[in-house]
């Protein structure tokens, strides 16, 4: 070892999701929306002023974080606009889990939390979910360090009730409680409701899933104005500029149209259940959906056989080799006719065998 490398920090890195790019493939593997952002994006991108990218973008993404606050019924000091959730999560986790007590999230849940974790040096603990993959509410009503909860679960796809989440709020109001709402749209109740309620409460959600702009990278957390304040001061810390302008361009168009956006979710739930019924039928167990997914495993094949025979198809899942886990696949809903494929090959797949 160089005398250098001792100073390095070390850490296991988050692994993505495949992303292929082949002809006439199936992708389900990375839960992105199958059909396009709202028309008004595609407009105001065609339309844009490209003379305006030579100067940097407002720094507080005011016009972004009104309409959102709009959308939401808030106050444009409630939100606060990141790139992706994924960057909204890491600096919530550098802002508020600051203690020596370890933070808590479920064994089974987004990868990316032992990371953030391990990075900033986080101590951590993992209650288990139990058999069926539920979060246990009493694991959190204890001491801890702050709390991070994804609602719909990944890779589950499990919805807990917002009375569960508000128990869990409810018995940690000295800490931070992080409710990551992703797949929110395609489940119930939000988290949002409590806001007014809890000032411990930071809920956080993206427009990767929904509102098909995976692509654009665009997060937001939505709380009350001293948790959105400590937030912009460490992004202010970190850099001002973090989202470009046309990203914020387009969310704006994106949350304009309630209407394309309401038709999208409900057009991918309707897939999604369609697509439970016939997996059931062919003998899978489905876990109950809240999201744009579904985690399923099969009575007679392992998943990772499964997994490798859709791939020589070009169709793509997601395996995970991990604990509890490594019997199932995770695979999200596409179009219909994507969908038709995956199911009708797992129909001939499994009459051969």
């Amino acid at each position: 070892m160089k005398p250098w490398e001792k100073n390095v920090r070390k850490v296991v890195p988050y692994v993505p999701g495949e992303q292929p790019n082949k002809p006439n493939m199936v992708k389900l593997n990375t839960n992105e929306n199958p059909y396009p952002p709202a028309p008004g994006v595609k407009k105001a991108l065609q339309e844009m002023d490209t003379d305006k990218l030579k100067l940097y973008p407002d720094p507080t993404i005011k016009s972004l974080v009104e309409e959102l606050a709009e959308f939401y019924h808030l106050q444009p000091n409630q939100v606060f606009v990141g790139v992706g959730s994924d960057d909204v999560l890491a600096m919530a986790f550098m802002t508020f889990f600051n203690s020596n007590k370890p933070i808590l999230f479920p064994d089974i849940t987004y990868s990316f939390y032992p990371v953030w974790s391990e990075l900033y040096q986080i101590p951590y603990e993992t209650p288990a979910l139990n058999d069926e993959f539920r979060i246990v509410k009493e694991d959190y009503f204890r001491e801890n360090g702050g709390i991070i909860i994804a609602n719909p679960n990944a890779p589950t796809s499990i919805y807990e009730d917002l009375s569960a989440v508000e128990d869990i709020v409810k018995h940690s109001s000295d800490v931070v409680v992080i409710v990551d709402e992703a797949y929110i749209d395609f489940a119930g109740r939000s988290a949002v409701e409590l806001i007014d309620s809890y000032d411990n409460l930071l809920v956080v959600q993206t427009f990767s899933k929904s509102r098909s702009m995976a692509g654009m990278r665009i997060g937001y957390a939505m709380g009350n104005p001293t948790l959105i304040k400590a937030l912009q001061d460490v992004k202010y810390s970190f850099n001002s500029y973090t989202m470009n302008m046309t990203s914020i361009i387009a969310g704006v168009e994106a949350v304009k149209d309630r209407k394309y956006f309401e038709e999208g979710v409900a057009k991918i739930c309707k897939t999604r259940d369609k697509t439970v019924e016939f997996l059931r039928a062919l003998g899978f167990f489905v876990l109950p959906s809240g999201a744009n997914f579904v985690f399923v495993t099969h009575e007679n094949i392992p998943a990772k056989e499964l997994f490798e025979a859709l791939r020589e198809e070009n169709i793509y899942v997601r395996y995970f080799n991990l604990p509890r886990i490594n019997n199932y696949l995770r695979i999200s809903i596409g179009t219909e006719e994507e969908m038709n494929k995956l199911l009708s090959f797992l129909q001939r797949f499994l009459k051969s065998i």
